[in-house]
């Protein structure tokens, strides 16, 4: 799964090293345009719906988290 978020965020911004970044969001990294488009792919990918509650600074911004929060939703399901 963390090597899928990783091809799909490097597709999205190839200018980011994202295994080194902590805070995408916070740093501004990922705009909303960035959001929209990693949400859509994610959604895709893994066969999940993120939610409004979900588009928290917290859940993008490393890709631990990103798992984590795909992990979870996979779990509701």
């Amino acid at each position: 799964m963390r090597e899928e978020i990783m091809e799909i965020l490097t597709e999205l911004r190839p200018d980011v090293e994202f295994e080194n970044e902590k805070k995408l969001i916070d740093d501004g990294i990922l705009d909303s345009f960035d959001i929209v488009s990693l949400v859509g792919e994610l959604n895709d990918a893994f066969d999940v719906s993120i939610n409004v509650q979900d588009l928290l600074p917290e859940n993008f911004n490393c890709v631990d988290a990103m798992v984590e929060l795909i992990e979870n939703l996979q779990e509701e399901e």
